[in-house]
């Protein structure tokens, strides 16, 4: 199923993001790319050669990962001038927990065309699947292996007024999402598997119902966990606001005071500076 391409490619980088599982997937624009592309860095060789098979093609690789990318990344750049390389990840979309923002950097800094061909991305996929709030949203990639480092990373995204998105793998989902239930509360959330593919699932409930399920039963796939936002916190009382008023004064004056404990708290900033006020008079 080779595609045509209307003309050659211009010389630069171009970030072609590859199906998470269905073949079909792939749009025509990214097969066209990946066929005229005179060089294709890779994360991993066999696995983007099933894909240009599917679509009838071969093209030269080279490798481009973790291990290597700051010793490759300068000679890719430099090839960038004459030839079109074509980035691609194993799957999905290039940068999105994978190597590749520095190459665009560099690739920017030496003056070389840079092109994105849009296209599946696990982490919007499974927004899509779980049913909470897309609105705002944060990504996280993988947490940290190390139950502390993992505690440390949750606690720093606790207060974010977001859905979040992370990756997991399925031995470690249970802990992972146990740990997200210590830190963030029993939130809502989701577990997708297998976007895309026959086994496709996405299982929603609380986080305490998510480790029951899977504590004895690790899936197996590709896993995205989305977890909803933290709810309304309640309204800050008149104590509340008069606590933040005593330590905002003693560093600020009056006017600055209440403007800084207004917008932390969401509370009437003239009241509060008529409080402050009032504050300074009976110290």
């Amino acid at each position: 199923m080779t595609l045509p391409v209307n003309a050659e490619l211009d010389p630069g980088l171009y970030i072609v993001a590859t199906p998470i599982g269905n073949l079909g997937d792939l749009s025509p624009r990214a097969a066209a790319v990946l066929q005229a592309a005179d060089l294709i860095a890779v994360e991993d060789s066999r696995v983007t050669a099933k894909l240009l098979h599917h679509i009838g093609v071969k093209r030269p690789m080279a490798p481009y990962h973790d291990h290597n990318a700051d010793a490759v990344r300068p000679g890719l750049v430099a090839q960038m001038g004459e030839k079109a390389v074509a980035l691609v990840s194993d799957a999905g979309t290039p940068l999105i927990s994978d190597p590749g923002y520095k190459l665009v950097r560099d690739a920017r800094a030496a003056g070389h065309l840079v092109v994105t061909v849009p296209g599946p991305c696990a982490a919007i996929a499974a927004l899509t699947l779980a049913g909470l709030p897309t609105d705002r949203f944060f990504f996280l990639g993988f947490l940290p292996a190390k139950a502390q480092a993992r505690a440390t990373a949750i606690q720093e995204v606790a207060n974010i007024r977001a859905t979040l998105i992370l990756y997991e793998s399925g031995p470690r989902l249970a802990a992972c999402l146990r740990a997200l239930a210590d830190g963030l509360g029993d939130r809502e959330a989701g577990v997708a598997r297998e976007i895309s593919k026959k086994f496709e699932e996405c299982v929603t409930g609380t986080l305490s119902s998510l480790v029951e399920r899977y504590e004895n039963a690790p899936p197996k796939g590709e896993i995205v966990v989305i977890v909803g936002p933290p709810g309304e916190a309640p309204p800050a009382t008149e104590a509340d606001a008069d606590a933040a008023l005593r330590e905002a004064l003693t560093r600020l004056p009056p006017a600055k005071a209440a403007g800084e404990v207004a917008k932390a708290l969401g509370l009437d900033r003239k009241q509060l500076y008529a409080r402050a006020i009032a504050m300074k008079d009976e110290r």
